[in-house]
């Protein structure tokens, strides 16, 4: 039998793709991406030239029993997403599990991910937090905001640079204006950047200077005093 590799690729400097994961890549039967395009890219950089086959949200139901079967026969197969760890607001979930039901065997190599270094970076409680991903568009944001207003550990959110404005007006709404928040942006990339503050103030800095590129919030929990007072 064969092997599930889940492989982080950068999310952003290709400095940061391992030597393993390299290794792995060039000594895999197939690689399986999220988008074959933007991956034929990375393994040309790397003079990687393993077949590669695609695995997205919109066919991941219907290829995990297929790459299962192909691990089981013998083959070993990679898994990458667009940029960062495999399954984390990305596919991958479903062919592990799969996978694992199926008593094939699964590595997670170490590696980028986009939420970690934002986290440390934001200057806000590590020790304890909850990672969100990204809040639903409409049906379940309200909800979901609702519950997280008595959260003590610290927030992670994946943002849309077009979403920002938005989300951030909601943090004000459900957290309040004076919350502590961390905006991380293009991380580890050439205009990375990281805008801490209130969110009133973190709003109003981006109302002014709009944002783009790939978006990490990292919003402080509710505080004891904040919650007595409640």
């Amino acid at each position: 039998m064969g092997k599930l590799y889940l492989v982080p690729t950068p999310v952003g400097n290709l400095d940061d793709m391992t030597f393993r994961a390299i290794k792995v890549l060039q000594e895999v039967d197939l690689i399986i991406a999220e988008d074959t395009r933007n991956s034929g890219k990375l393994l040309k950089h790397f003079d990687i030239s393993t077949p590669m086959q695609s695995h997205h949200m919109h066919n991941e139901h219907q290829t995990a029993e297929k790459f299962t079967e192909m691990i089981k026969s013998g083959q070993s197969i990679a898994l990458i997403s667009d940029a960062g760890t495999p399954a984390i607001s990305d596919p991958g979930f479903l062919l592990t599990r799969t996978c694992i039901e199926n008593g094939v065997e699964v590595e997670c190599l170490p590696g980028a991910t986009a939420f970690v270094p934002a986290l440390v970076n934001s200057g806000l409680p590590n020790d304890r937090f909850v990672f969100e991903g990204f809040l639903p568009d409409k049906k379940g944001r309200q909800t979901r905001l609702i519950t997280l207003q008595e959260e003590s550990r610290t927030m992670i959110f994946y943002v849309s640079p077009h979403k920002l404005i938005k989300t951030l007006n909601d943090f004000i709404n459900y957290f309040g204006k004076d919350r502590r928040i961390s905006i991380s942006r293009e991380i580890s990339k050439l205009h990375e950047e990281t805008v801490r503050g209130t969110t009133e103030k973190v709003l109003q800095h981006y109302t002014e200077k709009p944002a783009k590129g790939e978006i990490v919030a990292v919003v402080a929990g509710k505080t004891k005093e904040k919650r007595a007072v409640s």
